[in-house]
């Protein structure tokens, strides 16, 4: 049996502000994560693609208000962040 990823360790590190605005992009994560899992069976962001995360926004969250798909945005980018190992704003 494998070990589910851990999207909380993975994204620690380009985590920053608020509690509640770190929380918020681990929870949005934490959901993405699930979502591209049930749909493509790629769990960790190294498996994930451009067009998994373009599906994820247009059609999973095609019903949702603009502002909750900007913040979903906003995870992606974090996550896009991590993955090429930049880790401040100036780098993004």
């Amino acid at each position: 049996m494998s070990k589910l990823f851990d999207m909380t360790l993975f994204l620690s590190g380009v985590l920053t502000g608020s509690k509640s605005t770190k929380l918020r992009h681990l929870r949005q994560a934490k959901i993405m994560q699930a979502v591209l899992q049930q749909r493509w069976q790629s769990d960790n962001p190294w498996s994930w693609q451009r067009k998994h995360i373009r599906w994820f926004i247009v059609y999973y969250l095609r019903n949702k208000s603009p502002s909750t798909k900007y913040y979903y945005r906003l995870t992606a980018l974090l996550i896009w962040r991590r993955v090429k190992g930049q880790t401040n704003e100036k780098d993004f």
